[in-house]
């Protein structure tokens, strides 16, 4: 099985190297990934310009463009035997109303809109505080492998978040759970004429069951969204 892999942090982020490791067992993998990072972009894509595509070596290539462009030209040519697409792991939670401005997720959802499975990815990421890419790679593969083995129905997909977990915290649990269906909190900075977004991301409301809910307390939020 070949596995198309992307992300919206940029193809040298250390969450796309975590994802490889994570996928190294299940299939072939070729990385068609932004040669920037495309944070938020949504789902944008790249028509009234070239795209520049660089190849780094047999498997791996760097795209001038967003993550949707990066799906886009894989399947036109760059690797269109794929049968899933993974995105991530996001440095940063990809979680409710984030699914509609997440470049991650619209990677994933450019794939399912042509007829190809797909899992986007994510690390909530507590202020201060490093990532574990490593033991990243280890949650999600197990999880991974699952996934890739259900049955796919047209026009869904996955979106899995993780968790921060403290160093001496045991593996969490791993629950499905609904989208949280409210807004990101609403708060702006005024500075002259200028207006700098200062909403509080970790202590947004959340949805009890939601997935916000399970990933804030520390679980594993397995989310199936429709397109």
């Amino acid at each position: 099985m070949k596995l198309l892999l992307t992300n919206d942090d940029g193809i040298d982020a250390p969450g796309l190297v975590a994802l490889q490791q994570a996928a190294a067992l299940l299939g072939e993998a070729v990385l068609v990934a932004p040669l920037e990072a495309h944070s938020g972009c949504s789902h944008r894509v790249t028509t009234g310009k070239p795209i520049q595509v660089t190849r780094r070596d047999s498997s791996r290539f760097a795209v001038d463009g967003t993550p949707a462009d990066c799906v886009r030209l894989a399947l036109h040519g760059l690797a269109n035997d794929f049968a899933w697409v993974l995105a991530g792991i996001n440095e940063g939670g990809n979680l409710g109303a984030d699914v509609h401005h997440s470049g991650t997720v619209a990677a994933v959802r450019e794939a399912v809109l042509h007829g190809r499975p797909g899992i986007a990815v994510s690390h909530y990421h507590k202020s201060g505080r490093n990532i574990d890419w490593h033991r990243a790679a280890h949650l999600i593969r197990p999880l991974l492998a699952d996934l890739l083995t259900r049955q796919w129905t047209p026009g869904m997909f996955w979106n899995i978040n993780l968790p921060h977990l403290e160093p001496d915290q045991r593996d969490p649990e791993v629950i499905f759970c609904p989208l949280d269906p409210g807004p990101l909190p609403l708060s702006f900075r005024a500075d002259g004429d200028s207006w700098h977004y200062d909403g509080n991301y970790h202590e947004r409301p959340r949805a009890s069951g939601s997935d916000v809910d399970m990933c804030f307390a520390g679980k594993i939020a397995v989310t199936q969204i429709a397109l």
